[in-house]
C-alpha cells in the first residue's frame, strides 16, 4: 500500500482554503520558530525541512493543484482549542465623548477532540534569595520548598538552582534524572550572607534554562525573594524581555513585606507569568508547590494576541483573570499566558473609543489573531481570528453586557481601587486615599471578605495618623483583591 502524502497544511497549521497571504504568513511564523540557527533541538530540523517543503508546494498554485487532488475529502473536525469572544455592547452611539469596550476572550482545550492529555518535559529554574535577611525560617522554608519540587521531578525533566544575594552561584546546573540525594543536600547547605541583588540570579538561572531551552519543553524559572534589588531594574527587564521571545517564562514568589512588588510585576508580567505574595513563612511550600502544578499541567505555554487597533481606539488595560490573575502589560503583539489542562485562560480587555469625525455605521475596532504555541501537540495549532465590529447608532444600546463580564468588572473594580489607594498616597492625596479604601471596605464587607477588609480598615486609621501606607498592608490589599477572581473553593494560583 502506498505511503499517504504529508499533509502539508498541518505542517503549517493553516486549513486547505488558508490564501496565499495566510500560507506565507503561516511559513514565516514556522521558519522563525524553527529554523536551525535559532533553534538546535532534537528533530527541529527535519521538522523546518518538512516547513520548507510544505511552502515550496501551497505557495505554487500549479503545484498547490496537483497536490490537492491527491488528497483524500477534508474531514471537517472541530478545533483542539474552544474558544469564547464576548463583547460589553453590540454598538456605540454617536458623541464627543470617549466610550468604553470590554472584550473577554476565553480559550480551553477541546475535551472532545484531544485524548488523554501528554505531559510535557519542564526545564525549570528555582533562583532563591540566600540574603541575610533571609536567615532564618524563610530559609528554612524555601529550602524545604525546593526539595519536595525535586521529589516531583519526572525522568524528562531538566532542573537547576541558582542561589543569589549579592553574587549568584549555579548549585544544581540544569540536569535531568540527578542523583535526587545529592540535590537534597546541596540545597540543605545553603546559608545566607550578603546582599540581594537580583540581576546576577536572574542572568545565571535564564542562562541554565537557555542551554536545554526548546519548543517542546515548558521552559520557566521561579524566584523567590524577600528584598528589594537596587539600580539593576532596567537590566532585569532586557533579561525578561529577552527571555520572552525565546519562550521563557518568569514568575515571582514575593516573601514578606520588604520586597518591590512592583518590580517583581513588572519582571513576570514581562514573559506572561505570575507573581505572588507569601505573607508568612509557612506559606511558602504551598504556593511553590501550587506553581509547580501549574506547570506540569500546562496545555499550551503561551496565547500570543497580535492585533490591529481602528485609528481612534486604544487598549487601555488588560486583565487576565485565570488561571493565574495578574494585569499585563499592554503592548503589541500582546502576551497573554498559559492555557492550563484544568483551567481555561480569560482575559478581559479594555478599549477606549474616541470621538470620530466622520459617520460610520460600523467600526472594526479590533481585529487580530491569537495565536497559541503548544508543546503538547505534534501539529501547530491554527490561528484564531478575532474581529470586532461594531454599529454606530445615534441612541444609546439598552442592552446590558453579557454575565460574564458584569462579573469581571465587578471584581475588577476593587483590584484598580487599590492601585488608585496607592496612587493618591504616592501624591500626598491622603483624604481621597482613605475615602478609596473607606469604599473597597465596604464592598468587601459586603461580599463577605471580613479578614481583608479589616487590613483595610487597619491601613485607613494609618493614613489618617501616619501619612503613610504600610508595606505590609498595601501588598496584603493588592494580592487579596487579585485573588477575589477565584471561585469559592479554588486555590490560589
Amino acid at each position: 500500500m502506498p505511503n499517504e502524502p504529508q499533509d502539508y497544511y498541518k505542517i503549517l497549521g493553516i486549513h486547505r482554503s488558508a490564501s496565499q497571504d495566510e500560507i506565507r504568513h503561516a511559513y514565516i511564523k514556522a521558519a522563525k520558530r524553527l529554523h536551525p540557527d535559532a533553534n538546535v533541538s532534537p528533530g527541529e530540523t527535519e521538522l523546518f525541512m518538512d516547513v520548507h517543503a510544505a511552502y515550496q508546494v501551497l505557495s505554487n498554485p500549479q503545484k498547490k493543484t496537483a497536490y490537492d487532488a491527491t488528497l483524500a475529502p477534508e474531514k471537517v473536525t472541530p478545533s483542539v482549542i474552544k474558544h469564547r469572544i464576548m463583547v460589553s455592547r453590540k454598538s456605540l452611539t454617536h458623541m464627543n465623548e470617549d466610550q468604553l469596550v470590554y472584550v473577554l476572550l476565553e480559550l480551553s482545550p477541546n475535551d472532545e477532540v484531544l485524548a488523554e492529555p501528554k505531559s510535557v518535559p519542564l526545564n525549570i529554574c528555582l533562583m532563591l534569595d540566600i540574603s541575610t535577611s533571609m536567615k532564618g525560617e524563610k530559609l528554612e522554608m524555601v529550602k524545604a520548598a525546593a526539595i519536595e519540587i525535586i521529589h516531583k521531578l519526572k525522568p524528562q525533566d531538566i532542573f537547576s538552582v541558582v542561589a543569589f544575594n549579592d553574587k549568584a552561584e549555579v548549585v544544581i546546573p540544569a540536569t535531568r534524572q540527578a542523583n535526587l540525594l545529592k540535590m537534597e543536600n546541596i540545597i540543605k547547605l545553603l546559608q545566607p550572607s550578603g546582599g540581594t541583588e537580583i540581576f546576577k540570579g536572574l542572568q545565571a538561572g535564564l542562562q541554565e534554562i537557555s542551554r536545554y531551552n526548546n519548543l517542546k519543553s515548558i521552559n520557566h524559572l521561579i524566584l523567590l525573594t524577600d528584598g528589594h534589588t537596587y539600580g539593576d531594574e532596567q537590566s532585569c527587564y532586557d533579561l525578561a524581555r529577552n527571555a520572552a521571545t525565546h519562550g521563557t517564562g518568569i514568575s515571582g514568589l514575593g516573601i514578606g513585606s520588604d520586597w518591590n512588588d512592583v518590580f517583581l510585576d513588572e519582571l513576570a508580567n514581562l514573559t506572561a507569568g505570575h507573581s505572588m505574595l507569601v505573607s508568612v513563612p509557612q506559606d511558602i511550600g504551598r504556593l511553590l508547590d501550587e506553581k509547580f502544578t501549574n506547570l506540569t499541567n500546562v496545555f499550551a505555554e503561551n496565547v500570543i494576541f497580535d492585533y490591529i487597533l481602528d485609528e481612534n481606539s486604544e487598549i487601555s488595560y488588560i486583565f487576565r483573570i485565570q488561571p493565574e490573575t495578574d494585569p499585563l502589560t499592554c503592548q503589541n503583539p500582546l502576551r497573554l499566558g498559559p492555557i492550563l489542562q484544568i483551567w481555561p485562560l480569560t482575559v478581559l480587555i479594555e478599549l477606549v473609543i474616541h470621538p470620530r469625525k466622520t459617520a460610520e455605521n460600523k467600526l472594526n475596532i479590533l481585529t487580530g489573531n491569537l495565536d497559541i504555541s503548544a508543546s503538547s501537540l505534534d501539529f501547530p495549532i491554527p490561528e484564531i481570528p478575532v474581529n470586532i465590529q461594531l454599529e454606530i447608532k445615534t441612541t444609546g444600546d439598552p442592552e446590558l453586557p453579557p454575565q460574564a463580564i458584569i462579573q469581571a468588572l465587578s471584581k475588577l473594580t476593587l483590584y484598580r481601587m487599590q492601585d488608585k489607594v496607592r496612587s493618591e498616597v504616592a501624591a500626598g492625596n491622603y483624604e481621597k486615599a482613605t475615602q478609596h479604601l473607606q469604599r473597597l471596605a465596604t464592598h468587601l464587607l459586603a461580599q463577605g471578605e471580613k479578614s481583608l477588609a479589616k487590613t483595610i480598615i487597619f491601613e485607613i486609621k494609618n493614613i489618617e495618623s501616619e501619612k503613610t501606607y504600610s508595606e505590609q498592608g498595601k501588598k496584603q490589599i493588592k494580592y487579596g483583591t487579585k485573588a477575589l477572581f477565584l471561585q469559592p473553593g479554588e486555590k490560589t494560583p
